[in-house]
């Protein structure tokens, strides 16, 4: 009883009211710097001594940051009317729902990127994935094209749908997927290699049958950075395999030769 009969009388430190609050003392002095807590007078031996009323505005500072309250929003809370207050928790409580949603949208994110590459990817993209091994397209192969779908949705979204149309009816085509084969298998040829211009030559005529398909919208068209989202998706992994980076150039040579717009960096 005496130790009780003593702290009301002389207070708390500063450390037990840090301490009893559940903070720092570090942060309460950051309270009294911001004026979120009025700083206690001295007693007779120096000591600042913390008493209910200083109390009881640390509990309700440290509740309302920890629940997300900016401090600088805290001291119009606690210094309003009832039904202020009441009005801007509702808010406090609204942008914390969002922030929550983002937080949440995020972790999914991570976990997709963990299960692989893949789960960025939507179900049409990566039945056209499945169907190029089944097709007999090597695994290496399969990866690669996996990785330019990722860069494609998140670089072209407004071509993304089309482009998949595209692939979804070149596989369809018996010819094409033996040129895809032998895409395959170009890359371990030397770059100047006679059979990659014959290779690119027939690319070249089977992507044109379908000219229709090649049609950039407006709206990539516009990009002032369009030529370079196209290369990074078009020319990804080239330092891995020189001869398809001689394929890529050799198979857009034909195509503008041919009239189409492809862009060029």
């Amino acid at each position: 009883m005496a130790g009780r009969a003593e702290l009301m009388v002389y207070g708390l430190t500063i450390g037990q009211a840090a301490a009893f609050a559940g903070v720092t003392v570090k942060t309460v002095r950051h309270y009294h710097r911001l004026g979120l807590v009025e700083e206690p007078g001295r007693d007779r031996s120096g000591y600042r001594r913390y008493g209910s009323a200083q109390m009881l505005r640390l509990v309700q500072v440290r509740t309302l940051a920890g629940a997300g309250v900016p401090l600088a929003e805290i001291t119009e809370l606690l210094d309003g009317d009832p039904q202020r207050f009441a009005t801007a928790l509702e808010d406090v409580e609204r942008r914390l729902t969002e922030r929550i949603e983002e937080l949440i949208a995020r972790r999914a994110v991570l976990h997709r990127l963990a299960c692989g590459d893949r789960l960025l990817l939507p179900e049409r993209a990566c039945a056209v994935l499945d169907r190029l091994a089944e097709l007999g397209v090597g695994a290496a192969y399969v990866a690669i094209q996996q990785e330019a779908l990722v860069l494609a949705r998140a670089l072209v979204p407004e071509v993304f749908e089309s482009f998949l149309q595209h692939l979804e009816h070149q596989l369809a085509d018996p010819q094409y997927v033996a040129l895809v084969r032998r895409c395959q298998d170009a890359e371990a040829w030397d770059p100047d290699d006679p059979r990659l211009d014959e290779l690119a030559s027939a690319l070249a005529a089977k992507v044109l049958a379908h000219r229709e398909q090649l049609s950039m919208p407006a709206a990539f068209r516009a990009r002032p950075d369009a030529a370079t989202r196209y290369g990074l998706i078009n020319h990804h992994r080239e330092d891995q395999a020189p001869a398809a980076v001689r394929l890529t150039e050799l198979l857009e040579a034909n195509l503008r030769a041919a009239g189409v717009d492809v862009p060029q960096q």
